[in-house]
């Protein structure tokens, strides 16, 4: 098994023992991505849509380093704080893409890291 680890600045830094993203056979698995801004390392929560917007642009720079693009995805997973978000997270992420949309879960869970709103991973084909 041959595998490429992939890690920009255009995108945080990882923030414990894990690469941005890991390429095996062909497949890139994306570590969950909060909204972190990459250029000032400040955490972006004052709404939930522009946290969602910034966790995408975080995935989106991430695939650009691989050479990919939200066309890739094949599935995500997002993480929410609280249910009651969805709708706003769902049509930020939503016009990320175009008709053929990814596989997908959706899940509250009771914390995430740095107490955020949304956390997204994706994983993604060649």
């Amino acid at each position: 098994m041959s595998k490429k680890i992939f890690e920009t600045k255009e995108a945080p830094a990882p923030i414990g023992p894990y690469s941005q993203a890991v390429e095996v056979n062909g497949i890139l698995f994306v570590s969950g991505q909060i909204a972190i801004d990459p250029a000032t390392g400040n955490l972006l929560t004052d709404n939930v849509e522009e946290e969602t917007h910034r966790v995408m642009k975080n995935i989106e720079a991430i695939l650009k380093e691989a050479g990919l693009g939200f066309s890739n995805i094949v599935k995500t997973s997002i993480f929410l704080s609280d249910m009651n978000l969805f709708a706003a997270v769902n049509q930020v992420y939503g016009s990320y893409f175009s008709e053929e949309y990814p596989a997908r879960e959706c899940v509250a869970v009771k914390t995430l890291p740095k107490n955020v709103n949304v956390e997204i991973s994706v994983i993604v084909a060649r």
